[in-house]
């Protein structure tokens, strides 16, 4: 199971192109979800930028391990509520799971994990990111499907909890139908997270699949910065899920991508 991209042998610091051209590639192939070869074409085409695809996929892997740590360092404060899921990628042909968490209210994500089964290890590890930012006493409520593993990693980590902070409370949306209290309850929770599933896969869907585990990170660790840092939410007044004061004096998106970079690397 994977939860960060790894080290680079690339140098963002040391490339041969421009931070705009590092920029722009980042814009068309995370944010605006174009092929990596379709991402050279425009920028050979449009720009007279000449870069390979490989190059694309190079810079993006480069990039996304600083992009994590500066979604980790930048997570901030979580709200009581938070849902979770698992959406499925393929990887060198076989199925993989990504886990999600979105905070209910901000709407940002909280932690992401890949892994190739949907066991109790993936789950548990996805939890505990998804709460690591909480405050000590805050009680927190977590929104799952009903796979077994969310209840069992939860239990865990109810377990390892000290006696004066409050459990984390854990409630289940089954299927698609309310046939129960607790999935009436909370089943606008339980459709945020589709929602955010949806707009992932849209996302992800240029690769076809990816040839590597550290590819597929790449792309999801790159993807969470865009969807918390970058791109504005209808549900918050057009505003970000995480707000960053530096970021909102920039007017174009490659020069906000530079500026994540410089920020974070």
């Amino acid at each position: 199971t994977h939860s960060s991209p790894i080290k680079p042998k690339i140098d963002i610091t040391k490339i041969h192109n421009s931070d705009n051209i590092l920029g722009l590639i980042l814009s068309f192939y995370v944010s605006f979800a174009v092929s990596a070869r379709k991402t050279a074409f425009i920028l050979r085409w449009v720009f007279n930028i000449n870069v390979s695809y490989q190059t694309v996929l190079n810079y993006a892997e480069a990039a996304s391990f600083y992009c994590h740590t500066f979604n980790m360092q930048f997570k901030g404060p979580i709200d009581d509520i938070s849902a979770g899921d698992e959406t499925y990628i393929k990887i060198s042909g076989q199925d993989a799971f990504v886990f999600l968490f979105l905070s209910s209210k901000n709407h940002k994500i909280t932690s992401y994990h890949l892994a190739h089964s949907r066991s109790t290890l993936p789950a548990t590890i996805s939890v505990n990111e998804a709460i690591r930012t909480a405050e000590p006493k805050q009680k927190l409520t977590l929104i799952t499907d009903a796979n077994p593993s969310y209840s069992a990693g939860i239990m865990f980590l109810n377990s390892q909890r000290p006696t004066d902070m409050p459990p984390i409370e854990h409630r289940q949306v089954v299927g698609l139908q309310n046939l129960d209290e607790e999935s009436t309850t909370y089943r606008p929770f339980k459709q945020l997270i589709e929602r955010l599933n949806r707009t992932f896969k849209f996302h992800v869907r240029p690769s076809h699949g990816f040839k590597s585990d550290n590819g597929a990170m790449a792309l999801i660790a790159l993807f969470v910065t865009h969807y918390n840092f970058l791109r504005p939410h209808m549900a918050l007044d057009y505003k970000t899920p995480i707000e960053m004061p530096c970021l909102n004096t920039i007017s174009n998106i490659q020069g906000k991508w530079s500026k994540i970079l410089s920020l974070a690397s």
